[in-house]
């Protein structure tokens, strides 16, 4: 067993081994972990998270790099998520993105952390939100999570980002046209990297025409910005945290900062009470009120649906006497 009180203090004076102890925690769903997240939940909610998504070979794991470089000369701790896909042989992280930002692995500001997605859709691994939670509490400033590259679905860094970046690049054929349905529709700043090819004008054009056919924006609105870089180069990346920092400002000013993070508390509530009920539901196998329930479908006494609503009831009422004979 963990002294969870004592890693937790370890984690808040910023050491690296106490918040690796704490997400594999997570990663792993640990029997302690309500005690981790009870004891992470007031010291959490400080941090400025920031999600950056799109599609593979379009440079997010640079441009990661280059932010955490930038928000490093500002003098802020940073905390990177960097979500990468499964392993099929151990379910680990397969890239390691740790090794691609290895500049700034002996900077004690700056926590890295690769996680696997294990199967879960939507870009992001199914432990980022209570992981976003540990870099949190730990002192980090800024939370960069970075998704796995992404098509037009995987759009799940826009519930648990306070801004959302989407990184494009020239030369990517009809990419815009593509995720036009998807990911062109989650962010609060784009950004056209690679700029120093051909056709990252008119990638920029393209994507400006594309934004300019969604929803009427009302005087006041945001109205996401297009920031051409060079990450690989460090190119344009003040201005992308200029960005971030203005979007930050709005939502702030505009309350839509403390909206985004009840939604996005309430959205962790209910996954983490459906998969409750869904282990709950996964021991009932074999168990006689389902096969009865099974058994009155069948003979077209009952319907799925109220059968399922007898289940649902049946798990959540409190346990009474009568229930316990």
């Amino acid at each position: 067993m963990v002294d969870v009180p004592e890693l937790v203090d370890q984690a808040r004076q910023g050491r690296p081994r106490a918040v690796a102890r704490l997400i594999s925690l997570v990663e792993g769903a640990s029997p302690q972990l309500r005690e981790v997240m009870a004891a992470l939940a007031p010291l959490a909610g400080r941090a400025y998270v920031v999600g950056l998504t799109g599609s593979p070979g379009v440079g997010k794991s640079t441009s990661t790099s280059a932010l955490v470089t930038a928000y490093r000369r500002a003098g802020k701790r940073v905390g990177v998520l960097a979500v990468d896909p499964s392993s099929p042989f151990s379910g680990g992280a397969l890239l390691g993105d740790r090794v691609r930002m290895s500049e700034h692995a002996s900077d004690p500001g700056v926590y890295i952390r690769s996680m696997a997605t294990r199967g879960h859709l939507g870009g992001l691994a199914w432990a980022a939100p209570q992981a976003i939670r540990v870099l949190d509490a730990a002192g980090c400033d800024v939370v960069l999570v970075e998704t796995v590259g992404v098509g037009q679905s995987e759009v799940d860094i826009a519930s648990q980002a306070d801004t959302t970046v989407v990184l494009l690049a020239p030369g990517m054929g009809d990419g815009i046209q593509a995720a036009k349905a998807g990911i062109l529709e989650i962010g609060d700043v784009y950004v056209v990297n690679k700029a120093d090819r051909d056709g990252a004008d008119a990638t920029a054009r393209e994507l400006n025409h594309m934004l300019g056919l969604g929803e009427a924006r009302a005087p006041g609105d945001w109205r996401p910005p297009i920031v051409k870089t060079v990450a690989a180069r460090g190119e344009g990346l003040d201005e992308v945290v200029e960005a971030l920092e203005k979007h930050r400002a709005w939502t702030e000013e505009h309350g839509t900062l403390a909206t985004r993070r009840r939604a996005r508390a309430a959205r962790e509530v209910e996954t983490i009470a459906v998969t409750q009920l869904r282990e709950r539901i996964g021991d009932l196998r074999g168990d006689r009120r389902l096969d009865a329930l099974a058994e009155r479908i069948v003979a077209g006494e009952l319907d799925p649906y109220a059968a399922a609503d007898e289940l649902v009831a049946g798990l959540t009422e409190p346990a009474g006497p009568a229930s316990r004979a």
